[in-house]
């Protein structure tokens, strides 16, 4: 397919693209340029529709992972820039282009949402729809709105919309030292011993590509979806994410930790 990545020149659009390359034709849509230079660019910004409408020209499905001014999911604190940002980002950028991409014919797509949609303080994230959506963060909340838009142009629009709430997202080398270095089979511990699941890329990759191919299934649907490097469901319910697109975190068995605890 022809696949959109919008925000692909940040942090999660960089380390997924070589893997969604080898089975798509990538259309990166970003302000700053890309990393890689195999992949087709446009410049510009959610934020302007000539924009949106130029860079969805010939597109099958989007892949949307813009971010700015991220925190975690149990902060209060925040500036007027964050909420600035977050805000104009997370919520008006996100329904100004799934309206042009239903104008386009681009019905069906991955958004990036964040387990920080949630208060990050519970022990057990028991299932999606039974998570309150209580970010105490402004980035939390506007990503929980953004979720809230996606399924209306779902109902409304009839658009297919998967929405992945991912937690720790890593490139490969980072990944590999901090779980490396940490007491905990496969997440970080923070300075309160609670874990921070890490994600690998090619795991993270993988979430992507499967989502893709779910949402060629049916229409007017929209699923959110945990995304996190716990294998054993020591604090992620992931039956959803493996019902739907098959996924489960793969490169902790590629990669033993060298370090046993």
């Amino acid at each position: 397919m022809n696949i959109l990545i919008t925000g692909g020149s940040g942090m999660v659009g960089t380390f997924i693209t070589p893997y969604l390359t080898k089975k798509h034709n990538v259309t990166v849509f970003d302000i700053a340029p890309p990393k890689h230079n195999n992949v087709k660019f446009i410049q510009g910004s959610m934020l302007e529709p000539n924009d949106i409408e130029k860079a969805l020209d010939r597109i099958d499905a989007f892949v949307n992972v813009t971010m700015k001014s991220p925190q975690g999911g149990s902060q209060t604190t925040q500036s007027i820039t964050q909420i600035k940002e977050n805000y104009q980002l997370n919520t008006f950028g996100l329904h100004l282009f799934l309206y042009k991409a239903q104008e386009a014919g681009v019905m069906r797509g991955v958004h990036t949402s964040t387990m920080s949609v949630h208060y990050r303080k519970r022990s057990y994230y028991q299932a999606e729809e039974h998570t309150q959506l209580d970010s105490p963060s402004v980035y939390g909340l506007t990503k929980g709105f953004g979720e809230l838009i996606c399924q209306y142009f779902a109902t409304w629009f009839d658009m297919n919309i998967i929405a992945l709430r991912i937690t720790g997202p890593r490139p490969r080398d980072r990944w590999l030292e901090e779980r490396e270095n940490s007491d905990h089979k496969y997440a970080a511990l923070q300075g309160d011993g609670s874990p921070i699941w890490l994600t690998d890329e090619e795991d993270l990759a993988n979430a992507y590509l499967g989502g893709l191919e779910a949402v060629k299934n049916g229409h007017g649907r929209f699923d959110s979806i945990f995304i996190a490097a716990d294998p054993d469901h020591e604090e992620h319910n992931l039956s959803k994410a493996k019902r739907i697109l098959n996924w489960e975190p793969q490169t902790h068995i590629k990669f033993p930790k060298k370090r046993h605890n």
